[in-house]
């Protein structure tokens, strides 16, 4: 998968980071604004990759939770900010979420 175009949505510490690297499209927003600003996102269609801090996942709705995680255009990858301990999701569901592949099922 080719990423055209990407998009960071995500608290200012996280954001500034992304940008510094060269990342043009960077919305800083609180974690509450950040739903609202993947919705219009994925709307839009305008980018193959959105970048999402994961301190938004608490101020979304399990409906609308699911249908990010299960995004493929724009595949929506959510980040933790740095020095925070929250839950990430494990290689194995990142792989079935974005290749469809279960790899539990290939270890041997």
């Amino acid at each position: 998968m080719k990423f055209d175009k990407v998009a960071v949505v995500a608290e200012r510490e996280l954001a500034l980071g992304f940008k510094l690297i060269g990342i043009k499209d960077v919305f800083i927003a609180e974690p509450q604004d950040e739903p609202r600003i993947v919705s219009e996102l994925m709307e839009a269609k305008s980018h193959s990759l959105v970048m999402v801090s994961e301190s938004a996942k608490k101020y979304m709705s399990a409906d609308a939770l699911r249908f990010v995680e299960r995004s493929m255009y724009p595949l929506i990858v959510f980040i933790p900010l740095p020095g925070v301990e929250e839950s990430r999701e494990s290689v194995e569901a990142l792989a079935k979420r974005i290749l469809g592949v279960d790899i539990k099922g290939l270890k041997k």
